[in-house]
């Protein structure tokens, strides 16, 4: 029984891994229930409550990365309460097209957010280059973060204990 719980979280935590690039998966809480399991498994020995609580505070900084992402970067780069709802909004929508239209969803958002607000098309450009350099940053802090979830995971696993 151990070994199929830790097949099971080894696959939870590959695909949460993939889901904090993939926006159709959620990438933290299944990189989180994952290393729960494994835990699990080990009957919480070597990985108990204070080192999973940490683990679920990445978690939720990875959540908080990723919902603001492209807004910040779009903000950043002077764009307007509409540009910013833009790439929100084209960051969300753009889901639907995949790989391309999850890094291009931002930056049209954010461009006729800006062409909204009458602001220009040069403006709507910085704009919509903000929210992309925004998402592409957000990916990179994901993934930071959920590496460091399974690293603190494998660090008191097998070298504290």
């Amino acid at each position: 029984m151990t070994v199929l719980l830790n097949v099971l979280a080894v696959a939870l935590v590959g695909l949460g891994l993939a889901g904090l690039v993939v926006p159709a998966l959620p990438g933290a809480p299944l990189v989180f229930a994952g290393l729960l399991l494994a835990a699990r498994a080990d009957q919480f020995t070597h990985v108990g409550f204070w080192s999973l609580l940490v683990i679920a505070l990445l978690g939720v900084l990875t959540l908080a990365a990723d919902a603001v992402a492209g807004s910040v970067g779009a903000k950043g780069f002077g764009a307007s309460p509409r540009a910013l709802a833009g790439a929100a909004l084209g960051g969300t929508f753009g889901i639907v097209f995949g790989p391309w239209g999850v890094l291009l969803g931002p930056f049209v958002g954010a461009a006729l957010g800006e062409l909204w607000s009458l602001r220009g098309l040069k403006q709507a450009g910085k704009a919509g280059v903000g929210a992309t350099l925004g998402l592409v940053l957000g990916i990179a802090l994901k993934m930071a973060l959920g590496f460091s979830m399974v690293g603190l995971f494998l660090t008191d696993r097998f070298l504290w204990n």
